[in-house]
């Protein structure tokens, strides 16, 4: 038996059709399993038909969170097609890159986004364009319009088993250059049934839907587990504190993920008072470390249960899980490792280290993905022996719970995104006034933590932090900007050459 994805929501449909399976808040629209297949199939029928696409055929969206990411989540897994949305806080310049190293063949753009299609045009390898809600696209056919003429049967099934891949996710690269992670069939299927049975989702759990789908997060924290258990997620096209707290309790809204700088945001809004939590079986916290003060916070000012969760892109987003009673007895863990999964922890020489010291996470299991996109390099440096090295420091107690405690990788996590230094540090150092630089992360209220950079200037060079600043836009995406630019006379630097960030944040008091 082939255990491929292509048909979790066919055989759902199948299962609960009437069931209401997604409240999309922008259109006001309730839709039951069998309007979101009938929709899944009619996308896949039209790319098909209309555009030849065929399985292995990569499909983009640049857009915010919107129905389409759903069709084209479900739909293309049934033709074999590839779903590799686009971070839309990036630019131009950075969406080039990615575009190329893809080279879909067909997307789809949001109103908001047709300024950078016209800034990347003639510059992607992008064979049709899509418009998505009206956006003004010269002779590109209106979304809305191909699947209207698009029939609402199964399409036909390629070939499909687990390791063909799913969708295509790019992470930042450490090298300056993003990765595209490949999540094959059954990762999302393991992700889904971890989920489910590790987390205690049933077809009574409803969630929101409040990060942006072009993450692993947006997709596949609740989305997929839920409508494999046969949930409700409700879809909100942006993040507003205000509403998003009412529409929790509006939706009686059961399990919902944020990261810390949004439960920071809630806490800190008009409305969370008044909030009503009554229906809320647990909040998750994921994407960056949850401060254990903040969970306590949240237990003694409405007596919730908020959980730390931890994965990644690559070895899929729920990799751990906890009770609700001991969400805050071990308060700052990331919980035990889920059902159908295998962790290590390892030092330098890559042996299993005593319980209480602190090792490199590694992950092994179905959900873990299956390299990088067109990088044999990279998935070679990832994937060794069937065990996907993290990168991320972590420790495991008497107990068997696990504490995420720093990184290997030299990374920044800014409410909720990853910022890679050495890509920010590339942009500085092509400034003919720049000498040398590197980015060290340092606490912030809001944001966990934001990026400090500091500069080295070449010998006669003047030049000062706003032009440095100005100087990253339209090079960088906004939150990866640093938010101070530091000048200093030189940087320190080991026997081997490399910058010593420890020494750089005791000076200028960086996060630990």
């Amino acid at each position: 038996m082939n255990l491929h994805a292509a048909d979790l929501l066919t055989r759902r449909a199948d299962l609960t059709p009437e069931r209401e399976a997604l409240y999309d808040v922008h259109t006001d629209r309730r839709y039951s399993y069998a309007e979101l297949n009938a929709r899944a199939n009619r996308l896949a029928n039209a790319l098909r038909a209309r555009f030849g696409v065929q399985k292995g055929d990569r499909v983009s969206i640049l857009a915010h969170n919107s129905l389409p990411y759903v069709d084209l989540l479900y739909g293309l897994a049934k033709i074999g097609a590839i779903f590799a949305p686009l971070n839309w806080r990036l630019t131009a310049h950075e969406l080039t890159y990615i575009l190329n190293d893809l080279e879909p063949r067909v997307l789809l753009v949001g109103p908001e986004f047709v300024p950078v299609l016209e800034e990347m045009r003639g510059q992607i390898a992008v064979e049709h364009v899509i418009s998505l809600e009206g956006a003004p696209i010269p002779d590109a056919p209106a979304y809305d319009d191909l699947l209207a003429a698009a029939s609402p049967d199964e399409p036909a099934r390629p070939p499909l088993d687990g390791e063909d891949p799913y969708c295509i996710l790019y992470t930042s690269g450490t090298t300056g250059k993003p990765k595209g992670a490949v999540l094959p069939h059954r990762q999302i299927l393991w992700n889904a049934i971890n989920t489910v049975i590790s987390w205690g989702l049933s077809e009574r759990d409803v969630s929101p839907i409040l990060t942006p789908m072009f993450h692993a997060g947006g997709l596949f924290v609740f989305l997929t587990p839920l409508f494999y258990a046969g949930g409700r997620v409700v879809l909100a096209r942006t993040f507003d504190p205000e509403e998003s707290l009412r529409l929790i309790g509006r939706e009686r809204c059961t399990v919902i993920l944020g990261v810390p700088t949004l439960f920071q945001v809630w806490m800190n809004s008009p409305a969370f008072e008044q909030a009503d939590f009554g229906h809320v079986h647990f909040f998750i916290s994921g994407g960056a470390p949850c401060p254990p003060s903040l969970i306590h916070a949240w237990s003694q000012a409405k007596g919730v249960v908020l959980r730390q969760g931890y994965g990644m892109t690559e070895v899929g987003v729920n990799c751990f899980a906890m009770t609700d009673e001991d969400a805050l007895r071990k308060a700052g863990s990331v919980g035990k490792p889920i059902f159908h999964a295998r962790m290590r922890l390892v030092d330098a020489e890559g042996n299993d280290v005593a319980v209480g010291e602190t090792g490199e996470l590694l992950i092994s299991g179905p959900m873990v993905c299956s390299g990088y996109w067109r990088n044999p390099q990279a998935t070679a440096e990832a994937l060794r022996q069937g065990w996907f090295h993290t990168g991320d420091m972590a420790r495991r107690d008497e107990e068997g719970y696990y504490y995420i405690v720093g990184r290997y990788k030299d990374m920044i996590i800014s409410g909720g995104e990853n910022i890679y230094a050495a890509e920010v540090e590339a942009v500085f150092r092509e400034h003919p006034a720049v000498e040398d630089a590197a980015l060290i992360g340092h606490p912030d209220e809001k944001w966990g933590e934001v990026g400090w950079m500091i500069v080295v200037r070449k010998p006669g060079q003047q030049v000062d932090e706003e032009t440095l600043k100005a100087f990253c836009e339209g090079r960088l995406a906004r939150y990866k900007i640093p938010k101070r630019v530091i000048f200093t006379e030189a940087l320190p630097y080991s026997p081997y050459g490399k910058v010593m960030k420890d020494v750089l944040r005791e000076q200028f008091g960086g996060k630990e």
